[in-house]
């Protein structure tokens, strides 16, 4: 087993807030990526689309997500999916910090994975 600790004293700054990234983890090989976000009250992402799938999982806090002209409540507990190339944004709307965790994928990513596992299994 390995566990990894968000370390809020390594925090980079990605989209307007602050994240820390799941890889590079050597003892991890997945087909998708992560980061922890960390929203301080008031604070917002920067609109913005990718090219991959995206679920996100808020863990503290309160905060509302936009995708396209929609936009509804985004709260500790909540679970959100948006598809490749849906602009959207996340606004702390709550007194407190605000946490979610981001997880993304694409076919690229899966066709990485098959091809070391593949080559894992090799060996």
């Amino acid at each position: 087993m390995d566990v990894r600790t968000l370390d809020a004293e390594s925090l980079q700054a990605e989209y307007g807030v602050l994240t820390q990234r799941l890889l590079p983890w050597p003892a991890l090989r997945a087909p998708f990526e992560g980061a922890w976000a960390l929203l301080e009250p008031g604070a917002a992402t920067v609109p913005h689309a990718h090219h991959e799938h995206e679920l996100f999982i808020a863990t503290q806090g309160t905060a509302t997500i936009s995708a396209g002209e929609q936009v509804r409540p985004f709260n500790a507990g909540d679970t959100a999916y948006l598809p490749p190339g849906e602009v959207h944004q996340i606004v702390n709307v709550g007194d407190t910090e605000f946490r979610m965790y981001s997880v993304w994928w694409d076919p690229q990513m899966a066709v990485r994975f098959s091809a070391d596992s593949e080559s894992a299994g090799a060996r």
